[in-house]
C-alpha cells in the first residue's frame, strides 16, 4: 500500500517532533537548573512527559516502517494530536524566550496560563494525555492486546478540547482511509505470540556489566528493532538514524546479514555477493552481556563461530523427547558460563534450541543435583527457547520447577557436573566430549 505525501508528512510529523520535545525539554532542564527548581514537581513532571514523548513519537515512526499495512489506522489519529502537540511545545518556547520577564516569573506564568488555557488541565496533566494518546496509537499499530478502544476516545475527546482551547481547528483533511472505531477490534487481536517476542520480554536473572563502554544509543537518536516479516515470516532488522534532523532507515532480513561479538559490541556485517566476504553494515555497543531461516545465504564455516567464548564441554542428552547437543561455554572477556543446547542430527543439525545464562546462583553447593547415573537438575535456571516445538516445562521437576537434564551416558553427567563442581582431590580437569 502507497501512501499519500500528506500521509508520509504525519509520519515524518513525527520525527519532527520528537526533536522539538528534546529541545524543549533541554530549555526546561535549563530553567531547573537556573532557578534552583529541583524539588519542583510540576517543572520535573513537565520534563519528564516531555521526554517521554519524544521516546513514543520516534517508536511510532520506527513501527511505521514495520507495521506498513497498518499505518492507515493511525494518520488521521495522528492528525488530530500533532498540530495540538506542536502548538504547545511552540507556546513553551514562547514563554522561554519571553525576555520581558525574569525566569522565575516566566516560568510561574507560562504554567498558570497555559493550565487556564485548558480548562483546568494542568501543563504535566497535558502532556500527560499526549503521551496516553501516542501510546493508544502505538498499541494499534502493533496489534498490542492492550489496546483500548474506549480510552482512545476519551483521549481524542479531550485533544479536541484542548484544540478548540487554543483557537485550532478541526482537521480539514482526512488522513488515510476513513475507518469505523468500532471496526477496530477486529485488528487488534494476535494470538499467536511469536518465540522471539516471548524472549525478550523476559527480565533477564542477573546483569553482569562489561568493561569497555563505548557511546549507547545517543537519546533514541540511533534505533534498532527487529520484528518478523508478515509476507515471508522472517525475522528482519530496522535500523533508524537522524541526520540533520530527517530519519535514514536500512532494513536488513536476519538471512543477510553476519552477527558477531566484539567485546562489549555486535558487528552486524551484511554479506555481499558480489565481493563473496561480509561487510560492516551496523555496530552497536551494549553495558552488560546477558538469539536457521530458509533465504539464509550460504556462507563460509567460519562466519557461523561464536567470537568471545571458548567451549568447556559438549555431551548429548535426551530433551523433551528430542535428541540435542548440550555445550557449555565460557565466556572469555567475563569468565561467565553459558548453556546451549542445540539439534544434534538432520537437515537442523547444529540449529539452537534454546540458552541458558549461568548466573551466581551456582555457587550454591544445592544449585546442581545428581539424581540418578545418567540425570542432573538444576535448582534454578531460566531458558531463552528459541523453538516453538519445544516444551520445556516437561523437563521441569518438583515443586521449585527444577530443570532436569538426562545425558546419554553416565559418564558426561560426571563431566557436567565436573566443571560446576570440581573433585576436591585435586584441580579440575575439564573436559569437551562428543559422548
Amino acid at each position: 500500500m502507497e501512501l499519500s505525501r500528506i500521509d508520509v508528512h504525519l509520519l515524518r510529523g513525527c520525527c519532527l517532533e520528537a526533536e522539538r520535545s528534546d529541545v524543549v525539554g533541554y530549555q526546561l532542564e535549563g530553567w531547573s537548573n537556573a532557578l534552583n527548581e529541583f524539588s519542583n514537581p510540576h517543572l520535573t513532571a513537565v520534563i519528564s512527559e516531555i521526554k517521554t514523548g519524544s521516546r513514543i513519537l520516534r517508536e511510532l515512526a520506527d513501527l511505521s516502517q514495520v507495521h506498513k499495512d497498518r499505518v492507515p489506522l493511525i494518520l488521521n489519529p495522528l492528525n488530530i494530536v500533532l498540530p495540538c502537540l506542536s502548538r504547545s511545545l511552540r507556546d513553551i518556547t514562547a514563554h522561554y524566550e519571553d525576555r520581558t520577564r525574569q525566569k522565575l516569573n516566566r516560568w510561574r506564568h507560562m504554567y498558570h496560563t497555559m493550565t487556564n488555557e485548558a480548562g483546568g488541565l494542568s501543563l504535566p496533566g497535558r502532556f500527560m494525555a499526549y503521551n496516553q494518546y501516542l501510546s493508544s496509537l502505538r498499541d494499534l499499530l502493533i496489534r498490542s492486546p492492550n489496546f483500548d478502544l474506549n480510552m482512545l476516545e476519551k483521549l481524542r475527546r479531550q485533544i479536541m478540547q484542548l484544540r478548540e482551547a487554543r483557537g485550532i481547528p478541526p482537521p480539514t483533511i482526512q488522513a488515510g482511509p476513513l475507518v469505523r472505531y468500532d471496526s477496530l477490534l477486529s485488528h487488534v487481536s494476535d494470538p499467536t505470540v511469536h518465540w522471539a517476542e516471548h524472549i525478550f520480554s523476559l527480565p533477564l536473572p542477573s546483569r553482569t556489566a562489561l568493561g569497555r563502554h563505548q557511546l549507547s544509543f545517543n537519546d533514541d537518536q540511533i534505533s534498532l528493532t527487529v520484528y518478523r516479516n508478515g509476507i515471508d515470516k522472517s525475522p528482519y532488522l530496522l535500523l533508524r538514524i537522524f541526520d540533520q534532523g530527517t530519519p535514514w532507515f536500512s532494513v536488513r532480513g536476519a538471512h543477510e546479514l553476519c552477527i558477531e561479538r566484539d567485546g562489549s559490541s555486535l558487528q552486524l556485517k551484511r554479506w555481499s555477493r558480489m565481493e563473496r566476504r561480509s561487510k560492516t553494515w551496523a555496530v552497536l555497543h551494549f553495558m552488560t552481556w546477558e538469539a536457521r531461516n530458509k533465504l539464509t545465504v550460504r556462507l563460509g564455516p567460519e562466519e557461523y563461530a561464536l567470537c568471545g567464548e571458548h567451549k568447556l564441554f559438549q555431551a548429548r542428552v535426551f530433551d523433551d523427547g528430542f535428541k540435542h547437543s548440550l555445550i557449555v561455554y565460557e565466556d572469555i572477556a567475563t569468565r561467565a558460563l553459558r548453556l546451549h543446547a542445540a539439534v544434534w542430527d538432520g537437515e537442523l543439525r547444529q540449529c539452537p534450541v534454546w540458552t541458558a545464562f549461568v548466573t551466581h546462583q551456582s555457587a550454591s553447593p544445592t544449585w546442581l543435583k545428581r539424581v540418578s547415573h545418567h540425570r542432573v537438575r538444576l535448582a534454578d535456571v531460566q531458558l531463552y527457547v528459541f523453538c516453538r516445538q519445544y516444551r520445556q516445562q516437561n523437563q521441569r521437576r518438583g515443586a521449585v520447577g527444577a530443570f532436569e537434564i538426562h545425558f546419554v551416558s553416565e559418564e558426561a553427567a560426571r563431566r557436567f557436573e565436573e566443571v560446576f563442581y570440581p573433585p576436591q582431590t585435586g584441580p579440575a580437569v575439564v573436559v569437551s566430549t562428543g559422548i
